[in-house]
């Protein structure tokens, strides 16, 4: 296949849901490859699927992500565009080191109680959920409430509001795929924005009246202390950004990863008390499943990649999710190892632009993991997974099990 047929492949329906196929067709045209002149590929020059080269743009900062035209008339992407994830230089550099003194490891260390109070007590609403073979949606009892409960308490969000907040993340990652551009999307993503702009702009007043121990409490502190060079909007836009990273990326971390790992009967019962299992397991689901597909990054400058041009302000867009299974970098990357010797995966990224929430992630899949097998060793997969239909997020949506017990 051409290059152009593996493209209109992945973009299909059931390159959506399976496009490991079609980036295994792209490793064997080389690390990156001359993207056909095509209205729908109108905004990219070149697709990367290389761990190298993908790894390389990530990690120079000269390579900086593109502003779509009239995104200041779109509240999700003045959202987006004004957070440090989307920002470049000098303006990210600014941003992060806000957050990076937030992020401190008493807070993080502080977090390892929550996450196990958390998981046990979604274990024994699975028992309850599941008992006499009744079929549990691992998804809605395990996946979803265990990141969202834990990034709400780490953040500083009331639990009685994660209804009403999970139906705006989900407004914003449908815009967020590549076939989600619709005006309807986008009015949805709009109107959740705004609204969600709104709901931390009256939780930072109140944690000015009463603050706490959570992140908001801390950044509010450090942003009235003076010598912070963050103004309130930019702060609302990176806690959006922030817990719909960092949250969504974890519940695909668990629902991606449960029939990964149950294929490996050997590994999960030598899961619990294992932790250096654990975290093997983790960063092997993370590389094999990556929640995160791909990125984009523009061009500083008239330059190659792998022998390909790429003309100054043209897109690349870097197959993440490819480039983690690289056969140049990762021997038998079909393969399950959680023992793997190889690089790190490229799932949270890397550089400038390293998801800062991934600490938060890899914590609750190292405590969790081991907690759910220990309870149900004999759980099981009863129905196909139904999948997100995403290629930026992609993952699991809905996951039928039997406890076993």
């Amino acid at each position: 296949m051409d290059v152009d047929e593996i493209l209109t492949g992945l973009y299909s329906e059931a390159g959506r849901q399976n496009p490991y196929p079609w980036y295994a067709a792209l490793h064997r045209h080389g690390p990156v490859s001359e993207v056909p002149a095509r209205a729908e590929h109108r905004t990219v020059t070149a697709v990367a699927v290389g761990y190298d080269v993908v790894d390389q743009v990530l990690r120079d900062p000269g390579w900086y992500k593109g502003m779509p035209p009239g995104w200041q008339e779109q509240e999700i992407l003045r959202t987006f565009l004004t957070s440090m994830m989307f920002v470049d230089p000098p303006d990210h550099t600014r941003m992060r080191a806000v957050f990076a003194k937030t992020f401190t490891p008493r807070r993080l260390g502080a977090l390892e109680p929550v996450v196990v109070r958390v998981v046990d007590t979604m274990l024994d609403r699975i028992a309850e959920a599941g008992a006499g073979g009744a079929e549990v949606d691992f998804v809605a009892d395990f996946a979803y409430p265990v990141p969202a409960l834990v990034m709400a308490e780490f953040i500083g969000l009331p639990e009685a509001d994660l209804a009403w907040y999970r139906q705006r993340v989900d407004w914003i990652d449908e815009y967020m795929d590549v076939a989600g551009k619709t005006p309807e999307r986008l009015a949805r993503a709009n109107r959740a924005a705004e609204e969600l702009r709104d709901y931390y702009r009256d939780l930072i007043a109140h944690r000015r009246a009463r603050p706490g121990e959570d992140l908001i409490s801390g950044l509010v502190e450090a942003l009235d202390g003076g010598g912070v060079e963050l103004t309130e909007d930019e702060l609302i836009s990176n806690l959006i950004v922030l817990f719909n990273a960092s949250f969504v990326t974890t519940v695909y971390m668990f629902s991606n990863g449960l029939p990964l790992l149950l294929d490996h009967p050997d590994t999960v019962a030598a899961l619990p008390g294992d932790d250096a299992l654990a975290r093997g397991c983790v960063d092997e689901v993370l590389r094999m499943a990556s929640p995160v597909h791909f990125l984009a990054r523009s061009a500083p400058r008239d330059t190659e990649l792998a022998g390909v041009p790429v003309a100054r302000d043209e897109n690349v867009l870097l197959l993440i999710a490819g480039a983690n299974r690289d056969p140049a970098r990762f021997p038998d990357p079909d393969r399950f190892d959680p023992h793997r010797d190889g690089p790190p995966s490229l799932a949270f990224g890397v550089g400038l632009h390293f998801c800062l929430g991934s600490a938060v992630s890899r914590l609750e899949g190292r405590l969790a993991l081991p907690r759910l097998f220990a309870r149900f060793p004999g759980l099981a997969v009863t129905q196909a997974p139904t999948y997100s239909g995403s290629l930026f997020l992609r993952g699991i949506d809905k996951l039928f099990v039997a406890t076993g017990s």
